[in-house]
C-alpha cells in the first residue's frame, strides 16, 4: 500500500514539475481579471500529472484484477476523453458546449458499464448524474490556491472506505497523485490545474461517488457528505445565476468561498474548507452502521446548514455581479 501511494505522490510531483515548465514554455498562462480570484499571472495545465497518474493506475488495477477490467476501461476512456477535451480547451479555449459534449459521452460510457455490471437501470442513471455533475462542479469550483486538490484529496480517501478493491486503490491514487500536486498550488500558486485537472478529477469522484453508493445500497446517502461543501456552493451559485439570466457558462467571481477568499484570503478559505470536509467525513464514516433513514435525515439535515452558511457568505462578502 506505502508503494501504492508513494508511485502516484511522486507522479503528481515529478508530473507537475515537467507541467509547469511546458506550461512557461508555451505561454499557457491564466492573466489576472476581474473575473478570476487571483493577482498574479500564473500558468496553468498541472493537473495533467493528477491525470497520468489515475491513468496508471486504472491499467495497474485492470492487469492486476481482471474481473474489474471491463469497468476500468470503461473509466479510462472516460477520463482520457475528459482529459483530452480539458487539454485542448487549457491550450486553445472551446466552446462550453463542446466540452459538455464530451462530458456527456464519457458519463454515457461508465454509465452503461455500471448499469450492465448490476443490471439495474437505477445505478446506471445515478452513475451518469455523479459523474457529469461532479465533472463539472470541480471546474466550476478550482478558483483559489489549493481549494479544487485538497478537497478531492480529502473525498477520495473518505470515499475509499465505503469502496472495495481496485476502486478503493484507485481512490487512494487519487489522493496521493493531489498531494503531490498541492506543493506547487498551495499556499501560493505556481501553477493552476487547469481544465485538464479539473475536469479529470471531477469524473473520477463520480465514478467513486457511484461505485460507492452500488456498495453501500440503502445506506447510499452517505457518498453526498465528502463531497458536501463543494456540491451545495457549486449548485446554489449555479441556481442563482440561472434564474438572474446570466450567462452561467462563463467565468465568475460569485462562488461563496471566491466571495470569502476577497476578504480572508485563498489560504484561510481553503484552510477552513478542509477542516469542514474532514470533520464530515470522519462523521460520515461513523455513521455507516446505522439505520438507513437516520443516515437519509442526517445528509438532508447538512446540506440544510451548508445552505444558510452558503447564504451568510454570500449576504456578508456579497460577490460583484458578473
Amino acid at each position: 500500500m506505502l508503494e501504492w501511494l508513494a508511485v502516484h505522490f511522486l507522479i503528481g510531483v515529478v508530473g507537475t514539475w515537467l507541467a509547469r515548465r511546458y506550461a512557461l514554455h508555451r505561454s499557457l498562462i491564466d492573466q489576472p481579471g476581474e473575473r478570476r480570484s487571483h493577482s498574479v499571472a500564473t500558468p496553468r495545465g498541472g493537473g495533467i500529472s493528477i491525470v497520468i497518474a489515475l491513468l496508471v493506475a486504472t491499467v495497474a488495477i485492470g492487469i492486476r484484477q481482471p474481473a474489474q477490467a471491463p469497468l476500468m476501461l470503461a473509466f479510462g476512456i472516460g477520463l482520457a476523453l475528459v482529459a483530452g477535451i480539458g487539454w485542448v480547451d487549457d491550450h486553445r479555449p472551446l466552446s462550453p458546449w463542446w466540452r459538455l459534449a464530451v462530458h456527456v459521452v464519457a458519463a454515457g460510457l461508465l454509465a452503461l458499464a455500471v448499469g450492465d455490471l448490476h443490471s439495474s437501470f437505477t445505478w446506471a442513471a445515478c452513475t451518469f448524474i455523479a459523474t457529469l455533475v461532479l465533472t463539472n462542479v470541480w471546474n466550476f469550483m478550482d478558483g483559489i490556491d489549493g481549494l479544487a486538490a485538497s478537497q478531492a484529496l480529502l473525498a477520495a480517501v473518505g470515499l475509499s472506505v465505503w469502496l472495495g478493491g481496485g476502486w478503493a486503490l484507485l481512490a487512494l491514487a487519487l489522493a496521493a497523485a493531489c498531494a503531490g500536486f498541492l506543493p506547487f498550488n498551495f499556499p501560493r500558486a505556481r501553477i493552476f490545474m487547469g481544465d485538464v485537472g479539473s475536469g479529470a478529477i471531477g469524473y473520477t469522484l463520480g465514478a467513486l461517488v457511484a461505485l460507492a453508493a452500488t456498495r453501500l445500497e440503502s445506506r447510499a446517502a452517505l457518498v453526498l457528505l465528502p463531497i458536501s461543501v463543494f456540491l451545495v456552493d457549486a449548485s446554489l451559485t449555479l441556481a442563482r445565476r440561472i434564474l438572474r439570466g446570466e450567462r452561467w457558462w462563463s467565468p465568475h467571481t460569485q462562488h461563496a468561498y471566491q466571495a470569502w477568499a476577497r476578504f480572508s484570503g485563498h489560504t484561510l478559505v481553503t484552510f477552513a474548507y478542509a477542516v469542514i470536509s474532514l470533520l464530515v467525513i470522519l462523521g460520515s464514516w461513523l455513521l455507516t452502521t446505522l439505520d438507513s433513514s437516520f443516515i437519509t435525515g442526517i445528509t438532508v439535515a447538512w446540506y440544510t446548514g451548508c445552505t444558510f452558511f452558503w447564504l451568510g457568505l454570500q449576504k456578508k462578502h456579497a460577490a460583484p455581479l458578473s
